[in-house]
């Protein structure tokens, strides 16, 4: 369910993007479709009904016998691939247009591709794509243009794995050794192990049970990891291991009691400091670890406090301090090193703005530089830290997306960037923050016949039934649109954990744009687009406010006339899915198809088990439904308990058997009642994955092969012909 992963569905398709030379003017207006292959019988599930009572309520699951967590039980795995089988069928007819929509969606791909070297303790870091290989080759060299040394090649690595993820990897202070984390099953349960960089020999040591994050401690000899439970897969145990011993001998140093909080790892720019980050929905904190003492004991920065989120950043003898204390759309503070726990002494260097949300910072030599947002609009400011004088760095589009990256030195005036928006292709700037001049240093590349004048967004507000205006981002190529609600729409939302999907650039997004869509992104309440309250609007008690907005957004873009109302398709995934499964039960109608992928749909019986994974960091963000108060109000959106007996639109539900995140048996079980309740002859496709978890399948390539199967669909319910 979570849980951070944000965005899936889009997140997996950032990507490079082009028009292929067949596509410049799709045809927009409804064909005659083709027969799917209908007369397949899709599966029925036995029914075997389990009784769940709570506060005096007892809830009947004919399906609850589809949980195995041992993912080995035969008449559940003998249902999937009976699901799986059914939509094949179904699609059948549409194999050659799905062919052609994966070929144009990896053709936006280039196969040859590398991104920007960052330098990092002396050596410059490169990543390659090379020829047809899935998977990214990391490599490091002394000078920008000198010799390679291979780190990691993805693709040897994964040679005879179904399933491959790197998860991450750090050279030792002394460039000698690299440990790395691997993950061959897509349970994010990785493994670390440690080479030697110069004759590439593998070491035995070999921790597993790893959230895959390691970090090193300056004697070159000690390891910090944090070990998952293979249960709950909460993250919450923070080891020391020295190299040559057993796991099983290595030193817990932190352990984290509170099953709401999730726990990660960082290290500090000038590697002095390790960092344990700890965090739920309400509050936040930072214990530190001396790097430069092998047996150091953790301290708070500052304590954990109710309602205090916070995030740090070293600088020099000082820490600069992202805090919502007092502020709750934040502001940034300074404090000495050795004083942090005594918030008196801490300074504020940008003050709070009840209208302005800063949501990140980079601190570098002479300046500060922080991510501000209002009104929805991103823009990235520049601090001195010399005469306190505050800038705006300059950007070409009105609505975008930016972040930092590559930032691994704190000795410098130069701040790298990412940069994208709706019609411009994710780029890399370095901006001398002296003179806010801007280097691009690359920009993903695009086909031959792609030009960015060809399409144009949108930022507009609708009205939500409350009187709320929300934010929508919007793109359409300006050929094939017409405000008149002839256009097919494609709308998107996520809406949880206070995740916002600014307006960025997804390749796969212009096979439906070239084919006359509209695709629109709904900021509602649970992102903090519009701020702190914004997402508190929409969590807790205030969750049915997501679903109502996505609705509502619907209907005011229909009543705009961005939006043929017989044309309507949405997609979810994650808590984006059970914001589909929610939309489904209670506006219907409004759509032609929904796609829902690994969603999050029965919630009051997940958050019910603390055994389910990841369950007791959720609390913050639905409830817990041992408060009878919190379980009356999510069973009362939970898509799974909501399925009626009424009329749905077409539904393309995907999982993945191993999902660390939404367990596959959530979207199993839904689909199963919808095909029990469903009063409507409309397709209902369920497709898992049997080799992959939350994010899909791990190939640069491989991913699109699912996404081709949902728009090939969407094309045909639309009437558009390839």
């Amino acid at each position: 369910m979570n849980k951070m992963l944000l965005s899936l569905s889009v997140a997996t398709v950032l990507l490079t993007a082009c028009s292929d030379d067949k596509m410049p003017e799709k045809q927009t207006e409804p064909a005659t479709p083709m027969n799917l292959s209908t007369s397949v019988t899709p599966p029925v599930a036995k029914k075997e009904p389990y009784e769940l009572s709570a506060h005096g309520d007892t809830r009947v699951d004919d399906y609850y016998w589809m949980r195995d967590d041992s993912r080995t039980d035969a008449a559940v795995l003998s249902h999937l691939e009976k699901e799986n089988s059914y939509a094949d069928a179904v699609l059948t007819p549409l194999e050659k247009q799905t062919d052609s929509l994966y070929e144009e969606m990896i053709a936006r791909i280039p196969k040859d591709d590398s991104s920007v070297p960052y330098k990092k303790n002396g050596y410059w870091y490169q990543t390659h794509y090379v020829g047809d290989g899935e998977y990214p080759i990391y490599v490091r060299k002394q000078q920008p243009d000198g010799e390679e040394t291979v780190l990691l090649n993805g693709n040897k690595m994964a040679e005879g794995e179904s399933y491959f993820s790197i998860g991450s990897f750090e050279a030792s202070p002394n460039n000698e050794l690299l440990a790395y984390s691997v993950d061959t099953v897509s349970r994010r349960l990785y493994t670390v192990h440690v080479k030697n960089i110069a004759t590439g020999e593998v070491y035995s040591d070999t921790l597993t049970d790893t959230t895959g994050q390691v970090y090193w401690a300056n004697d070159n000899q000690t390891l910090y990891y944090i070990k998952r439970d293979k249960q709950t897969l909460l993250g919450s145990q923070v080891f020391r291991h020295t190299l040559g011993t057993e796991q099983a001998d290595d030193e817990l140093v932190y352990e984290e009691t509170d099953t709401t909080f999730y726990t990660s790892l960082g290290k500090s720019k000038d590697g002095d400091v390790i960092f344990i980050n700890h965090s739920n929905t309400d509050m936040s904190g930072v214990t530190l670890i001396d790097a430069n003492n092998a047996e150091a004991t953790p301290t708070p920065f500052y304590p954990i406090e109710p309602d205090h989120e916070y995030s740090i950043e070293k600088h020099g003898d000082d820490y600069y301090v992202l805090t919502n204390w007092q502020a709750d759309n934040y502001r940034i503070m300074k404090v000495a090193a050795d004083s942090t726990q005594d918030r008196s002494t801490w300074q504020e260097v940008v003050a709070h703005n009840p209208d302005i949300y800063i949501s990140s910072l980079e601190v570098l030599q002479d300046y500060l530089v922080y991510k501000a947002k209002e009104n929805g609009y991103l823009r990235l400011e520049a601090m001195s830290l010399k005469d306190g004088s505050l800038r705006t760095i300059p950007t070409e589009d009105p609505i975008y997306t930016a972040g930092f990256t590559g930032n691994t030195q704190s000795d410098t005036n130069t701040v790298r960037i990412y940069y994208a928006s709706l019609t411009t292709p994710p780029s890399t700037f370095d901006i001398n923050l002296e003179t806010l001049q801007s280097e691009l240093k690359k920009q993903n590349k695009v086909g031959d016949d792609f030009n960015a004048a060809d399409y144009q967004s949108e930022r507009l507000m609708t009205t939500a039934r409350d009187g709320k205006k929300v934010p929508v981002s919007l793109v359409y190529r300006k050929s094939t649109f017409k405000k008149d609600g002839t256009n097919p729409l494609f709308q998107y939302g996520y809406g949880s954990y206070g995740s916002t999907m600014d307006p960025t650039f997804v390749s796969s997004w212009l096979s439906m744009l070239d084919r006359g869509f509209v695709v629109a992104i709904a900021h509602i309440r649970g992102s903090q687009m519009l701020g702190t309250q914004w997402y508190e609007d929409g969590k807790m008690g205030n969750k049915m406010n997501t679903f109502t907005d996505f609705i509502d957004v619907t209907k005011g873009l229909i009543e705009q006339g961005y939006a043929d109302p017989s044309r309507v398709f949405a997609e979810g995934g994650s808590a984006g899915g059970l914001l589909m499964g929610a939309v489904a039960n209670m506006a219907p109608e409004l759509y032609t198809a929904i796609a829902a992928h690994v969603p999050f749909v029965d919630v009051v019986t997940t958050m019910s088990d603390a055994s389910i994974p990841l369950t007791t960091g959720e609390y913050t963000e639905w409830g817990n439904p041992a408060n009878k108060e919190e379980y009356e109000y999510m069973l009362s959106y939970s898509p799974y308990d909501q399925v009626k007996k009424q009329d749905y639109p077409h539904l393309f539900v995907t999982t993945g058997l191993h999902d660390s995140q939404v367990q596959y048996f959530e979207p199993m079980k839904w689909v199963a009642k919808l095909r029990d309740y469903k009063t409507d002859d409309n397709l209902l496709l369920f497709i898992t994955d049997m080799e992959a978890g939350h994010g899909g399948a791990s190939g640069r390539f491989k991913r699109y092969e699912q996404r081709a199967k949902e728009y090939a669909f969407f094309f045909h319910l639309a009437g558009i012909e390839l």
